[in-house]
C-alpha cells in the first residue's frame, strides 16, 4: 500500500473512531505528502458516513435488545 493511501485510511479511521489525536497526526502526515484538499474532503465525508451508520446501528440494536 502506498503512503498516501495509508494516510487517507488513517484520516478516515480516526474520524470514524472519534480519535482527535489520531486525526491530527494523520491529517498532518497527509498534508506533508501533498494529498489534495479534494481527496481529504472526500475521505472525510466517507468517514462521516461510516461513523454515522455505526452510531445509528448501535442505537437501533440497543432498542431491540431493550424489547427482549
Amino acid at each position: 500500500m502506498d503512503e498516501k493511501t495509508r494516510e487517507l485510511i488513517g484520516v478516515a479511521a480516526s474520524i470514524a473512531g472519534h480519535c482527535r489525536p489520531c486525526f491530527l497526526y494523520h491529517f498532518k502526515q497527509a498534508k506533508a505528502l501533498n494529498i489534495t484538499t479534494k481527496d481529504l474532503e472526500e475521505t472525510i465525508e466517507f468517514a462521516k458516513s461510516i461513523g454515522e451508520a455505526g452510531n445509528k446501528g448501535i442505537y437501533e440494536w440497543v432498542q431491540r435488545q431493550m424489547k427482549k
